[in-house]
């Protein structure tokens, strides 16, 4: 997985969330807490969440075939997004069956030190991993860039989704210590089932957003408006074309960008001048913009006056003078 990709973030999250489910499980088992056996499932949700990321990076690395001429880089949005799904399913409903059960059965809880602290170590825990997700997404966030933009518009999922789950998984287990800390104060377990009810919903929240980003990612998304502005730039500032006709960009994966474009040139201009000439603008464009790694350049004849309309999809953009 390349350092976009997050490994180090990954990992330090898989780390914690092991450990804390351990203490969790044990927390629930000595205590009865709902909102701990909540908390602990959350954990393990999030462990195998990490797994089934670091399994999607590392098929992203197989080599391209007949079968996929591309490669396989969208094997990371594949798997982001399974990764909400989970998140969403074994995470955020069942802890709204814990909850609605506690609910409707309540019990009195014991040993309340015992989750308590095990909730003020998992905090600390999470912040761990959380401030490492944040100083590897840093790396790859644009200078000024809001993080709320940077999880709508990254491309390599794993940042987001890690983000994502270690500040729910923060927020959780402050609903936890609500749940049980408002039980021992008033020694009414209700407290107990609204904070799992709460962890529920905060879950299938962040899983429905995840789902939403990664399906925007599965489905197809172009370069980003700055990327997509040097890659013109590159293309028509050589004046080696009369005219940019249309271009189309799609990223295959989150490392891998793919440009499309048909190029306008002088009705004169020899064939090994032309096929140069596109030597010297995919070298501009991949110094541009590293990312665009798949370049497919088609040659025409530029006719002042009759241009065609221009396609819907992208804007004809005019070289310079």
């Amino acid at each position: 997985m390349s350092a976009s990709g997050g490994g180090k973030a990954i990992l330090a999250a898989f780390l914690a969330n092991m450990g804390i489910a351990l203490a969790k499980f044990i927390a629930w088992f000595l205590s009865g807490s709902a909102s701990m056996l909540a908390e602990a499932i959350h954990s393990v949700a999030d462990s195998g969440n990490q797994l089934l990321l670091m399994l999607g990076g590392r098929k992203a690395k197989k080599r391209a075939d007949r079968e996929h001429p591309f490669g396989y880089g969208r094997e990371r949005y594949v798997y982001a997004f399974v990764v909400s799904i989970i998140l969403f399913s074994v995470g955020g409903l069942f802890s709204i069956y814990e909850g609605i059960e506690k609910l409707t059965h309540p019990h009195e809880l014991t040993n309340y030190w015992i989750p308590i602290a095990v909730l003020l170590i998992a905090i600390v825990l999470e912040s761990f991993s959380l401030r490492t997700a944040v100083k590897e997404s840093n790396h790859v966030r644009g200078r000024g860039q809001s993080w709320v933009s940077f999880v709508r518009h990254a491309k390599a999922p794993e940042l987001p989704v890690v983000l994502l789950e270690d500040i729910a998984a923060l927020i959780g287990l402050v609903f936890a210590l609500f749940g049980v800390g408002m039980t021992w104060i008033t020694h009414n377990p209700l407290f107990d089932a609204i904070g799992t009810l709460m962890i529920g919903t905060l879950l299938i929240v962040v899983a429905i957003t995840l789902g939403i980003e990664t399906k925007s990612l599965l489905v197809g998304e172009g370069a980003t408006d700055a990327d997509y502005d040097r890659i013109v730039t590159a293309i028509t500032g050589g004046h080696e074309i009369e005219k940019l006709i249309h271009i189309k960009t799609l990223y295959l994966g989150p490392d891998e960008l793919l440009v499309a474009a048909k190029l306008g040139f002088a009705s004169d201009r020899p064939l090994a001048d032309v096929a140069a000439d596109i030597d010297r603008i995919e070298t501009r464009v991949r110094e541009a913009v590293p990312t665009a790694r798949v370049i497919y350049f088609e040659p025409d004849i530029y006719r002042p006056g009759d241009d065609p309309a221009p396609p819907t999809e992208e804007f004809v953009i005019r070289s310079a003078d």
